[in-house]
């Protein structure tokens, strides 16, 4: 099996990393969830106070995941940049050219656009 193309290295790094965001979506939507239930929780039963502790740590947890998406915007960012010049290298290439590998990378490169959107 012949090596694998910096065009298809690429295309894959980049659908990695939307999916990576993709994730932390979910996972930022899951713990706002939980926040919001445990803030709606009556304290009269709290002997102990773990629920002051337990909001402490989803509102640390929320906080660090929406830390996490504006470098996730710029990894993003920069693979879509060096996606779109191997695409130019290998469109230059001709009768030569992988039209599989463009076509992934011109798809990968608009769900990454799309997924930049939704971060913003």
């Amino acid at each position: 099996m012949p090596p694998a193309s910096p065009l298809a290295i690429a295309t894959s790094s980049l659908q990695r990393l939307v999916k990576e965001e993709a994730s932390y979506h979910r996972e930022l939507e899951q713990q706002t969830q939980r926040l919001q239930k445990l803030e709606s929780v009556d304290l009269s039963n709290d002997d102990e106070g773990n629920h002051a502790f337990l909001l402490k740590q989803e509102r640390q947890a929320v906080e660090e995941t929406k830390a996490v998406l504006p470098t996730l915007k710029q990894k993003i960012s920069d693979a879509v940049a060096k996606l779109e010049q191997l695409i130019v290298e290998e469109g230059n290439k001709g009768d030569n050219s992988n039209v599989e590998q463009l076509t992934a990378a011109k798809e990968a490169i608009s769900s990454a656009k799309t997924a930049m959107r939704e971060i913003s």
